[in-house]
């Protein structure tokens, strides 16, 4: 098929985990008895607007309609929209008669902080029991995927923020499309997306999964905008799920061009965006981390060590599954959210418990899964590294905290 962006038919396949199991597809007891659905998880490289993306795709209805990810379980979510929430009242002068809409809105864990300071919000969540949360919360929320043929029946917005949703739509051009056709003149929107550079430069490649069709430089995004009548005003580097990309853009064309997008742009060219040598390059750094992680874990065990691990998010399945580790290396995981407590990471059938059988096993080492949240994890659990357990994070190497 041709590139998803840009329509170019030069791909060219540079990285394969193989098949796996959908990522957020975690396993009830009833459904232990049944076997997992594996579907296949390669990318391909467009070398014309250096995007890559993945082959196989899964139905969004199949992947989002019911959704066991709330971005309120995380502290750091949680802290980002807060900030984000407050610079944007304030650069922008947002007040009672403005509106802010957000595609892929969730718990409305971002969206609550412009409703609390009286602004008006919409939510478009297609995930029916995150919706309902939001709801809970006084988020107006449109249960729907957002598209182009959506759009139209939406009102206009002085603020659009797609954040995190960019990379889980089929259709990218129609999406952009729609994101120009709900703004109000004058008004802006804000996309950020994981960066592929970090992606390849600190080995994330648990990051690949169904759910995220593709996988975005500036270098494609910049082109992605113009097609679709968006001009770039700003870009910030995040440091967000491992390294992001934060675009803040307006309808139209022309105009003067942020001076670090044509840094960014060049720095991606001198990379090899565009050349699949460098993504292929992602299989033997991901071979070299299971080694070491696969070393550490077996010695553990021959030194009678307990292991342990933290956090359910979709990465782990692609983790814990490409590196073939079952309950025999690591009996089991725990996390927050209590709406992923009592099932099973597909695939390897780990379960999934409360934090709290942490203080009761006493595990030797606490393999931290969401590695991108390492740092909140540890300053949230201080009493086990009293109680003498050490963490363990493998992205983008091994390291013992």
């Amino acid at each position: 098929m041709p590139c998803r962006s840009c329509g170019a038919g030069a791909l060219e396949p540079v990285f394969s985990l193989g098949s796996l199991p959908l990522s957020n597809a975690l396993v009830d007891e009833a459904g232990l008895s049944i076997s997992d659905e594996l579907h296949p998880l390669d990318l391909d490289c467009c070398v014309s607007c250096g995007m890559l993306g993945i082959r196989q795709a899964v139905a969004p209805e199949r992947l989002f309609r019911e959704y066991l990810y709330y971005s309120s379980y995380s502290a750091t979510a949680v802290e980002h929209a807060h900030a984000f929430a407050q610079n944007a009242i304030a650069e922008l002068g947002l007040g009672p008669k403005s509106l802010v809409i957000e595609v892929a809105s969730n718990d409305g864990y971002l969206l609550s902080h412009f409703h609390a300071r009286g602004i008006a919000t919409l939510g478009i969540e297609p995930a029916r029991n995150v919706a309902d949360v939001a709801r809970s919360k006084g988020v107006q929320t449109v249960t729907e995927f957002f598209d182009k043929d959506l759009a139209p029946s939406l009102p206009k917005a002085d603020l659009v923020i797609a954040n995190n949703v960019l990379a889980h739509v089929p259709d990218p051009n129609g999406f952009v499309s729609g994101l120009g056709t709900i703004v109000r003149p004058g008004g802006t929107i804000t996309v950020e997306v994981p960066s592929l550079l970090e992606l390849v430069d600190n080995t994330e490649f648990d990051t690949v999964y169904h759910e995220h069709f593709s996988y975005f430089s500036a270098t494609s995004l910049d082109a992605l905008f113009a097609r679709n009548g968006l001009a770039v005003e700003r870009v910030d580097l995040l440091v967000l799920h491992g390294g992001s990309l934060r675009f803040t853009l307006r309808k139209g064309s022309g105009g003067e061009r942020p001076r670090n997008l044509a840094e960014l742009l060049s720095r991606e060219a001198a990379w090899g965006v565009r050349d699949p040598l460098v993504y292929r390059m992602l299989a033997h750094k991901v071979s070299g981390m299971k080694a070491a992680l696969s070393g550490f874990l077996q010695d553990a065990i021959v030194h009678g060590r307990s292991v342990a691990g933290y956090g359910a998010p979709a990465k782990a399945t692609v983790f814990l599954n490409h590196f073939g580790l079952g309950p025999d290396k690591i009996p089991f995981v725990v996390d927050r959210n209590p709406h992923k407590q009592g099932r099973y990471i597909p695939g390897v059938r780990i379960p999934i418990r409360s934090v709290d059988l942490l203080r009761l096993e006493k595990p030797d080492f606490v393999l931290v899964l969401p590695w991108n949240l390492a740092n909140e994890i540890i300053e949230q659990e201080q009493d086990l590294l009293r109680q003498g357990s050490r963490f363990v994070v493998a992205i983008p190497s091994l390291r013992l905290i």
